[in-house]
């Protein structure tokens, strides 16, 4: 990732006076990851269990560029502003996609995909909305959770994965989703009076 995302995989800032090409090599990979979700898609909707595991491949592989540009952007400080916006639009493309996809396919009920993505999309607009008063950092727990919606969706897309498997690893997955979701609301309504007392209002 290159931006303050969930996975905690944040921009260190770079030196002052430094300038960032936007094409580094970790603004690179966000850029393959989200060209790949189309790939996978594909993947998922052709007929063969041949298909399926090249889509499993497909997205394990984005999933590990996820962490792997992160990693570069802590080391090297790639912070970019298209950094910051295309990280997250490519990370939640991918999880979003793989959902709506297994749906689709009646392989995951619509309620959990749902309840995902609004969560998701959730967040990120709470996000904006306190900009002002401050940044939400990320938490243990969103690395956790995004651990665990990557677990549970390879499962789902791995042919001949015992059902009572997938159904743990994607309940799991939804549990520390609605719980991390609840705890930024939280954090963004503590964050909001801080800012409110600090100037007096």
């Amino acid at each position: 990732m290159t931006n303050d995302s969930e996975a905690g995989t944040e921009h260190l800032t770079p030196s002052a006076g430094r300038r960032v090409s936007p094409w580094n090599v970790a603004n690179v990979l966000t850029v393959l990851r989200l060209l790949v979700v189309p790939l996978f898609v594909a993947g998922m909707f052709v007929d063969g269990p041949g298909w399926r595991y090249f889509a499993l491949v497909v997205f394990l592989l984005a999933s590990l560029t996820d962490q792997l540009d992160g990693w570069l952007a802590r080391r090297y400080g790639l912070v970019t502003d298209f950094g910051k916006i295309a990280d997250p639009i490519a990370d939640k493309a991918l999880i979003g996609a793989a959902l709506v996809t297994l749906s689709i396919l009646a392989e995951l009920p619509w309620w959990v995909t749902v309840v995902i993505l609004a969560r998701e999309v959730g967040v990120t607009a709470l996000r904006v909305a306190v900009i002002r008063h401050g940044v939400i950092p990320a938490s243990y727990g969103g690395k956790v959770k995004t651990v665990l919606q990557i677990v549970a969706i390879a499962l789902y897309v791995l042919p001949g994965t015992p059902d009572p498997l997938r159904w743990v690893a994607m309940g799991a997955a939804l549990l520390v989703t609605v719980a991390t979701g609840a705890d930024y609301v939280n954090r963004a309504v503590r964050l909001r009076a801080v800012a409110r007392k600090a100037r007096g209002g």
